[in-house]
């Protein structure tokens, strides 16, 4: 990332950003702005359960769903209850679960687009943690995930017993998702890039152009659904295929978010 000056104001820059940053500025009204959370605007924890939100994110944030009149989403692999349990009292339109979940409005009732993932492989899958001390479960409920950040040596091994377990137990009913530090197993069926795409079909997000930013394997085909609605990509840490542009860290992405909702706050006061 870059940090520019101007009119005595922190500007946040880098490859890609001045293209959607004139997007944004455009009228975000006309804009659709999709965050991932874990990596993109939160920092990577040690345990899932460990993430925290800045204020100045909140605040952010319900700042942006006003100016673009609620066209704001979160799409998480995590559920709803949980995305909400994160940023309450925030509410924002989701999509939850890889894809499982969405909710096009923060008071719709959600779409179930998957089953709970059966306990029979997640009981074989947590098994999974004695490989060592270290690996963590993370039931999601459409999905389980086994993080190995604690245990980094453990993850070439863990990811070969997670591929056994999955032919022996879910006839090929599931996809296995190898990401930072974790490795994942979420019914076949579902993707954000397809809740995305259907995502877009709805009020507020109908006839908007999508301004997407995440950062991890799960974000990958997002990336390709994005250009259909004239929008734009952005990942975070890496440079990732049909992404318009990178942001190094979780705390840039924040920044350059709250440089758009106080400049367009400016504009609309």
């Amino acid at each position: 990332m870059i940090d520019m000056k101007a009119n005595g104001h922190e500007r946040i820059a880098a490859p890609g950003m001045e293209i959607a940053t004139t997007l944004l500025a455009s009228d975000l009204r006309e804009c659709a702005i999709l965050l991932d959370i874990d990596g993109t605007i939160l920092d990577i924890a040690p345990t899932p359960q460990a993430v925290s939100v800045p204020p100045s994110l909140h605040a952010t944030l319900a700042r942006l769903q006003t100016l673009t009149g609620g066209a704001l989403a979160l799409v998480s692999g995590r559920p709803l209850n949980d995305i909400d349990l994160i940023f309450a009292p925030l509410r924002l339109a989701a999509i939850g679960g890889h894809g499982a979940e969405l909710r096009p409005r923060p008071g719709a009732d959600p779409h179930k687009h998957a089953g709970l993932l059966s306990s029979e492989l997640k009981r074989k899958l947590a098994a999974l943690s004695e490989l060592g001390p270290g690996i963590v479960v993370e039931d999601k409920g459409y999905s389980l995930a086994l993080h190995y950040r604690l245990a980094p040596d453990l993850g070439e091994a863990l990811y070969a017993a997670v591929a056994a377990v999955c032919r022996q137990t879910a006839g090929g009913g599931v996809e296995i998702l190898q990401g930072k530090a974790v490795v994942e197993v979420k019914p076949g069926q579902i993707s954000k890039a397809t809740a995305v795409r259907e995502l877009m079909n709805y009020s507020p997000f109908r006839d908007r152009h999508p301004i997407f930013i995440g950062d991890d394997v799960t974000d990958e085909p997002v990336f390709g659904v994005i250009p259909e609605f004239g929008g734009l990509g952005f990942s975070v840490g890496r440079v990732m295929a049909d992404a318009n542009g990178r942001f190094e860290r979780p705390e840039d992405v924040r920044a350059w978010l709250a440089q758009i909702a106080a400049d367009r706050g400016d504009a609309a006061e």
